[in-house]
């Protein structure tokens, strides 16, 4: 098999593919219009995020038999159209789950505990204990929006912990001992933290605002490492301000642009973002929380492992 490799990924999938006789041609320069130009050519395709695989691209993609995607989702490609195609689909959400549920933690514990702001302020000569007197996990209730692979892992590590973990999904039956499945109306009654960990869809998309946000009995922290247009950042913001929400940790915003590359396509910042850069409750990270040394290495091994055993 032809496989083009369109993102740099970790070489153990270079190796391993050249072991099973695959011929692996990289290419991590050309524009969309380029590659496309040469897919035909290709029985395997390995993306990250660069450009978005649809519908066009797939028609050109006439030999195509599988992509990999070295990551949690598959958003960038339109699955429907290539699963008529025959396409096999091999994304990677084992393969950073562990990594985005340690993140999630440690956002978590670091906004209970004003770590960043008293860290900021010791280092500016400010000594000021009693304005950084922080809030315990014990005895939180934490509700946990998608309970795939993420939500499992942040569930997992919260066992240490003398919380009660519930979780919400779109699918039945997924509970397990690490968090009991309820409906959305107990999710908000009950929740002192909600953690999200859905994939992006139409039905996702938007899904954290005003209205979500006012149906909650309580306030709440925020914890966003799934994906930015999950969250209306603007509705959060008036949230923040009002108290309805107390603090929030992202890892992805709802600028970023669809490559994950960067936050915005324009140089202009919207004022809802300039807010959080501001706000003190407010715990940013550029869509890392499943980017480590470790999670590297088991998303190439995941993808390769999913497509030795399609087509070896």
């Amino acid at each position: 098999m032809k496989v083009l490799h369109v993102d740099k990924n970790h070489p153990l999938l270079l190796e391993q593919f050249a072991e099973l006789n695959f011929q692996n041609d990289e290419d991590y320069t050309s524009s969309k219009a380029e590659i496309e130009k040469k897919i035909q050519h290709y029985d395997g395709l390995i993306i990250r995020s660069r450009f978005t695989i649809d519908a066009d691209f797939l028609d050109k993609a006439t030999n195509l038999k599988f992509i990999g995607r070295l990551g949690a989702g598959l958003e960038n490609i339109d699955t429907k159209y290539a699963k008529t195609k025959g396409i096999f689909l091999a994304a990677a959400p084992e393969g950073n789950s562990n990594a985005v549920g340690e993140h999630t933690l440690g956002m978590l514990l670091s906004l209970i505990n004003k770590l960043n702001k008293a860290d900021k302020e010791v280092r500016s000569g400010t000594w000021d204990r009693e304005g950084n007197r922080g809030i315990e996990l014990d005895g939180k209730t934490v509700g946990i929006i998608g309970y795939g692979n993420m939500g499992k892992a942040f569930a997992k590590k919260l066992k240490g912990f003398d919380v009660e973990v519930i979780c919400y999904d779109i699918l039945g039956g997924v509970g397990n001992e690490d968090a009991r499945q309820v409906g959305i109306l107990e999710l908000q009654q009950r929740s002192d933290v909600i953690s999200l960990h859905t994939p992006q869809t139409e039905q996702t998309i938007g899904m954290i605002n005003s209205e979500f946000i006012n149906g909650f009995q309580n306030p709440f922290w925020l914890l966003n490492t799934a994906r930015g247009k999950c969250v209306v950042t603007a509705d959060l913001v008036e949230a923040l301000k009002t108290g309805e929400v107390l603090g929030a940790g992202l890892d992805v915003l709802e600028y970023e642009k669809s490559s994950f590359e960067n936050m915005c396509a324009d140089q202009e910042l919207p004022s809802a973002f300039q807010y959080l850069i501001n706000a003190e409750n407010v715990i940013l990270s550029p869509h890392v929380a499943g980017w480590t040394v470790e999670s590297k290495v088991k998303l190439a091994q995941t993808v390769v492992d999913k497509i030795k055993k399609k087509f070896c």
